[in-house]
């Protein structure tokens, strides 16, 4: 069995609580401020919850609170480390330049390709971006991955859904066996279910109660055991961080 610990936290408030140079993989998926301008024009109504509101599964993390995210990343991240952040393409544009003036490099966009059309107002959308960043020089683990990684998309899953065959190819590219992956807007736990199988230890967060009771059996499933926070170490998520 593999450890996974799961948080409900603000994400910045997750990411404070733990220890500096403790990650050994960041993977993520924020709920960008884009989608609520695609909410309000119909190109994504699975996030909708009424005509006049906002969508019940999450909230969005708005675009001001980039550099900080990308801050407590860096502090936690150990070096020579990855970071991926799954964007749109209007969002790519506001994280890259922060993350840069953070310090992390900046290598390319990966493509992930959802095999299917999915919704969409002009040329409907078959594909999102994954950037990949990098803190000090690691060397990926395989040299030969193409950087576009064709899985199909979740259909009627949790809202913006990834497949784990997406995240699977990332954690065993950019990290080894026991390492600690860290997914701290994890949705249903896709990212978590992808480290399980390949015997990661995961730190999984957000802050949404329902993704945490969807993504717990998940993990469970995949062969995880969820270990809690040990009180001793005061107000950190250890899980035997080291």
């Amino acid at each position: 069995m593999t450890d996974f610990h799961l948080s409900n936290l603000d994400v910045i408030d997750c990411l404070r609580a733990l220890p500096d140079a403790s990650v050994d993989l960041f993977i993520t998926d924020p709920a960008y401020e884009s989608l609520e301008k695609h909410r309000a024009v119909g190109t994504t109504t699975r996030l909708k919850c009424s005509d006049a509101s906002s969508n019940e599964w999450f909230a969005i993390f708005p675009n001001a609170r980039f550099r900080v995210l990308f801050q407590e990343a860096w502090r936690v991240l150990k070096p020579d480390t990855h970071l991926y952040l799954f964007v749109d393409a209007e969002t790519m544009f506001v994280a890259k330049p922060i993350a840069e003036e953070v310090g992390f490099r900046f290598w390319k966009p990966i493509v992930w390709d959802k095999c299917r059309i999915g919704m969409g107002y002009h040329y409907r959308a078959r594909y999102e971006f994954v950037l990949f960043f990098e803190k000090g020089a690691r060397r990926l683990n395989d040299l030969g991955i193409s950087d576009i990684i064709a899985a199909p998309r979740i259909h009627r899953g949790y809202p913006t859904e990834k497949p784990p065959e997406v995240a699977d190819v990332l954690i065993r590219n950019s990290s080894q066996p026991g390492g600690l992956v860290i997914d701290p807007f994890m949705g249903s736990g896709s990212t978590g279910v992808a480290a399980m199988r390949s015997g990661r230890r995961f730190l999984g967060n957000d802050v949404a109660a329902m993704a945490l009771s969807i993504a717990r059996p998940r993990l469970e499933e995949a062969g995880g055991r969820e270990v809690l926070v040990n009180e001793s170490v005061k107000g950190q998520i250890s899980m035997g961080i080291r």
